[in-house]
């Protein structure tokens, strides 16, 4: 049973891997699509303009570069056991975020918002495997007896 938990959970991870990778590799697309639909707060905008002057880069382009970085990094450490618990509820937040700010379907009208759906219905179930991955944790359990069975 532990060959195939570990067989699970680095499949699960290839997701995350590939999809920061896709980030890193089109940083202005992703950016692009960052900037389309998430507005910077007035608090952090100085924050913000400081890390811009740093970096040489715009807002979008440096949380292109963070979120790619993240997922892999996320990505890597659940596939190699190493903090997985840990990894796993960053990015049951994360995916929670994702959701909200770039599936929302329920802004769009009916027949539109199909693919929309799909997606945010595709990520409640990452969001669940995420939480199967956190409760398991990183050792293997005794046996015990599940939901009273004897």
């Amino acid at each position: 049973m532990p060959a195939l938990i570990t067989f699970g959970r680095i499949l699960f991870a290839v997701l995350f891997i590939y999809s920061g990778a896709t980030k890193l590799f089109g940083i202005q697309a992703t950016a692009d699509f960052i900037a389309a639909k998430i507005a910077i707060p007035a608090a952090v905008a100085p924050y913000m303009a400081q890390l811009e002057s740093a970096t040489g880069m715009q807002t979008p382009q440096l949380l292109a570069v963070a979120v790619g970085g993240f997922e892999i990094v996320s990505g890597l450490m659940i596939a190699l056991n190493f903090g997985a618990r840990f990894f796993a509820i960053l990015l049951i937040f994360f995916v929670i975020g994702a959701t909200y700010y770039f599936h929302d379907f329920w802004n769009q009208s009916p027949p539109d918002n199909a693919r929309t759906l799909m997606d945010a219905l595709k990520n409640l179930s990452i969001i669940g495997g995420l939480f199967i991955i956190a409760g398991y944790g990183r050792g293997t359990r005794q046996a015990e007896a599940a939901y009273g069975d004897v």
